[in-house]
C-alpha cells in the first residue's frame, strides 16, 4: 500500500490550522489541566473530521479539479484512487468520528453531526455564491465550539467558547479568499464564485484584510474577558504581526501566506489562551 499517496490525500497536516484552536477550546473550559484521556479523545475526533471533510471535499470537487489545471493531479482526478476507496476513507472516517465523539460524552455525540453537515454542504457553495468562503470558516469554527463542548458539556457560560469561534469564523474565511486568488482566472471561466472573481484580485484581498481585523476585533474580546496578563498580551500582539505578512505576501507567496504563517497564526492564540494563568 502506498501510504504516502493517501496521507497526500487526507491532507493531515492541514489539521495544524484547526488543531491548536481545538485544543484552545478545551483549555479555555478547564479550570485545571483536562484528563490526558479526554485530550486524546478530542485529538483522535479532530483528526476523523479534518479525514472527513477533506475526503468528502475531494469527491464531490472531483470532476471540477479534473478541469482545473492546478488540481488535475490530485488523487482521484488522476486515478490514484479511485471512488470506491474515497467513499471506504470517508465512511471509516466518519465512524471514527462518531464513535470518538460518543466516547467523549452523549453530548458531544448528539452535537456531532452538525460539522459534517457543514463540511458536506459547504464544497457546493462556491457553485450558487461568492460567499461560499464562509462555509470555509464556518466548519473551522466548529473546532473550537467542539473542544469547549468536550469539557462543559452544555451551552450554559458559552460566551468565552463563542468568542474563540467567532474569531476562527473570520480568520478562516479571510485566509480562504486569499488561497481563492490562485483559481481566479479557472473559476471565472467556470462560473464557480468566489470574492476574486466577483471583485478582482485587489478588492478581493482588501476584503481579506478587513475579516482579518473582525477576527482580530473577536480575539482582542477574549483577551480583554479571559486571558487578561502579559504573557497573552504579547501572543495577541504575534498574531497581528503574523496578520501583517500574510498580506504581505498574500500576493507574493500564497502558501507561505495560506498555510506556514496561518498554521503559526492557530498555534500562537493556542498559547495565548494556556498561559492565562500563569
Amino acid at each position: 500500500m502506498d501510504i504516502k499517496k493517501y496521507l497526500n490525500f487526507i491532507k493531515v497536516e492541514h489539521t495544524l490550522f484547526s488543531l491548536p484552536l481545538i485544543y484552545a477550546g478545551v483549555f479555555l473550559a478547564s479550570d485545571t489541566f483536562p484528563p490526558v484521556r479526554l485530550l486524546l479523545l478530542v485529538l483522535f475526533a479532530a483528526i476523523f473530521a479534518r479525514i472527513s471533510a477533506m475526503t468528502a471535499n475531494r469527491i464531490i470537487d472531483a470532476e471540477i479539479d479534473r478541469r482545473n489545471p492546478r488540481t488535475k493531479a490530485r488523487e482521484i482526478p488522476s486515478g490514484k484512487i479511485s471512488y470506491p476507496k474515497a467513499y471506504l476513507i470517508l465512511f471509516i472516517s466518519l465512524a471514527g468520528y462518531f464513535g470518538t465523539a460518543y466516547l467523549i460524552s452523549e453530548f458531544c455525540f448528539y452535537l456531532s453531526p452538525i460539522p459534517i453537515v457543514v463540511f458536506i454542504f459547504y464544497p457546493y457553495m462556491k457553485r450558487f455564491t461568492y460567499f461560499a468562503h464562509f462555509g470555509v470558516g464556518l466548519g473551522l469554527s466548529m473546532g473550537p465550539l467542539g473542544g469547549w463542548f468536550a469539557v462543559k458539556n452544555s451551552f450554559e457560560n458559552i460566551t468565552p467558547g463563542a468568542l474563540l469561534s467567532l474569531f476562527t469564523l473570520f480568520w478562516a474565511t479571510s485566509f480562504d479568499i486569499i488561497y481563492s486568488t490562485l483559481d481566479e482566472e479557472f473559476d471565472r471561466a467556470n462560473n464557480l464564485k468566489s470574492f476574486p472573481v466577483k471583485f478582482g484580485k485587489k478588492r478581493a484581498l482588501f476584503y481579506s484584510v478587513v475579516l482579518h481585523i473582525i477576527s482580530y476585533v473577536f480575539l482582542f474580546l477574549l483577551f480583554i474577558s479571559q486571558t487578561r496578563n502579559i504573557l497573552s498580551f504579547l501572543f495577541l500582539i504575534g498574531v497581528a504581526v503574523l496578520y501583517y505578512f500574510e498580506h504581505k505576501f498574500a500576493e507574493k507567496d500564497v502558501e507561505l501566506a495560506f498555510f506556514k504563517l496561518n498554521a503559526v497564526v492557530s498555534f500562537v492564540v493556542f498559547l495565548m489562551v494556556i498561559v492565562r494563568g500563569v
